[in-house]
């Protein structure tokens, strides 16, 4: 199996990259942003920004995200860009997690957050949440070797993660939060007995379908991280119910206080904010049940988590260390992917990408690391079956976990496979960002043509190609002379002229002497 190629092209000159880098996550309690200097492998942190949006208390009946919550985020992005504003897209990071997961007008929501932050928002998955939380968390805090059991309760989801040294063994997320289980059994701020008890039964169902998985797996050392639990933390010495972090004792500890208060609003603790409190009972709860059913003894908080996982992600792909190369070739290896054909592919493609980049307008920072990432995958599906192989492909990258993607990277590589051959699914381009759609379409065509060129899996030079604009469609011409020696191959490109009608590409095949 050869080593993936890198995502930029060998002529492109080295990228200038600011030492300084930012990581934004947009959870659904809290935006948080953290900019940080690259010192020498280690961060240190210039500026940190929060603000309790609870976004994910915007959530109506309907799964939409109302417009009062979208206003608060709109304004809270708006100030967080201005931060943002002289940095360069490639030392930011900037993702969103459960409520974005969730929400039906997530898509028209995202728009009007990009337009107000001035980046991209990636929309990632539970697992991929778990992994940046690990890895920001392991960098965080010093603890002795052996597994770590990492726990992070949000605003929307709990992400419960084992691992040990640098490697994530097992990575779940589990859809209840601080957000919602208080919006659900302690409304209003009230806190009697029953509401605890109803709230502790139903977070034991929804971590039952894991526990068993997360105790086979053992662990040896326990850590907490986000905003709930640092604040139980801290309330563990302030109300003196341990010094030696959290404890299953020191939390019922803390449960009894608020039950003797009655309501959130006669609660006062020095370390917890005003804005916590009305997401403050849930989040406790959770964290009660994971002690209960993991039968944890005692819990180390971090202040590393998901936006410390981010940075080292970012710092990864900024100096070729990217977490999305090492899945890909994963998923070759999983799949029994013929690797000296898909390099043929890959290489084709990327000549081909040359000459439509001089006549078209197509992002090649873009292009490049995903004309080879579907290069690489674009036979996954022959695992399953040669019938619609392409297809198959298509499904597993679009709804498989792959560490660093985020979904709509996934879905832009599941559109590439899925329609590098046969009929075209405009369905698949139209599930795209609006931004990455035409750029979409063009690297199907690329890749379309490089796959035809090397369909009999015979080394061969890459025909003179012509690319031109033309009555707005791009047209493309191949040469005579080569084609007169690939008689095969002109019927497949004759049969291929079709295909690309759908996206408005005219192919002459040949004609013309290039």
């Amino acid at each position: 199996m050869e080593a993936l190629s890198p995502v930029r092209h060998p002529d492109d000159p080295p990228l200038e990259v600011s030492s300084v880098i930012a990581a934004v996550d947009l959870g659904s309690n809290s935006f948080h942003m953290v900019v940080a200097r690259d010192e020498h492998g280690q961060f240190k942190v210039i500026d940190r920004i929060r603000e309790m949006v609870r976004l994910g208390a915007g959530l109506n009946a309907s799964g939409k995200i109302s417009e009062d919550a979208q206003v608060r985020a709109i304004e809270c992005l708006q100030r967080f860009g201005q931060r943002m504003q002289e940095m360069h897209a490639d030392s930011v990071r900037v993702v969103g997690t459960n409520t974005f997961r969730r929400a039906k007008n997530s898509s028209e929501f995202i728009q009007r957050a990009e337009e107000a932050l001035g980046h991209p928002i990636q929309v990632i998955s539970g697992v991929e949440e778990a992994r940046l939380i690990y890895h920001g968390t392991i960098h965080s805090v010093t603890g002795p070797p052996g597994k770590w059991l990492v726990i992070d309760i949000g605003g929307g989801s709990t992400e419960i993660i084992i691992g040990e040294k640098s490697r994530p063994i097992l990575m779940e997320s589990v859809q209840m939060g601080c957000v919602g289980m208080s919006q659900k059994f302690f409304e209003q701020g009230s806190l009697d007995k029953k509401r605890f008890k109803k709230a502790l039964v139903e977070a034991k169902l929804q971590l039952r379908p894991i526990i068993a998985s997360v105790k086979n797996l053992g662990w040896d050392y326990a850590v907490g991280t986000a905003g709930t639990i640092r604040t139980i933390d801290q309330l563990m010495r302030e109300c003196e119910l341990s010094d030696r972090g959290i404890t299953y004792r020191g939390i019922g500890g803390l449960i009894t206080e608020l039950q003797a208060a009655k309501s959130m609003e006669h609660v006062q603790f020095d370390s917890l904010a005003r804005e916590r409190k009305p997401v403050f009972a849930g989040g406790l709860v959770v964290l009660k049940a994971i002690f209960s059913e993991l039968e944890i003894e005692e819990m180390t908080a971090s202040e590393g988590g998901l936006r410390e996982g981010l940075l080292y992600d970012l710092e990864g792909r900024i100096h070729h260390h990217d977490t999305r190369d090492r899945t890909v070739l994963s998923l070759m290896r999983r799949y029994h992917v013929d690797s000296e054909h898909s390099a043929r592919i890959k290489t084709t493609a990327l000549r081909l990408l040359e000459k439509v980049s001089n006549v078209l307008k197509i992002d090649k920072d873009l292009a490049y690391p995903f004309l080879i990432w579907a290069a690489d995958l674009h036979e996954i599906g022959l695992d399953i079956s040669h019938s619609r192989y392409h297809r198959h492909g298509a499904y597993i990258l679009s709804n498989g976990d792959l560490p660093g993607f985020s979904w709509n990277e996934q879905r832009l590589l599941a559109c590439l496979v899925g329609n590098h051959r046969r009929k075209i699914s405009m369905e698949l381009v139209d599930q795209l960002p609006a931004r990455w759609q035409n750029q979409a379409m063009y690297m199907i065509v690329i890749l379309r043509l490089a796959a035809l060129i090397n369909r009999d899996r015979v080394p061969k030079k890459l025909p003179p190609v012509k690319v031109r604009k033309s009555a707005g469609c791009a047209e493309i011409v191949l040469a005579q002379k080569w084609l007169q020696k690939h008689p095969l191959t002109v019927a497949e490109l004759m049969q291929e002229e079709s295909f690309l009608e759908v996206l408005g590409v005219n192919m002459r095949i040949g004609g013309v002497d290039c």
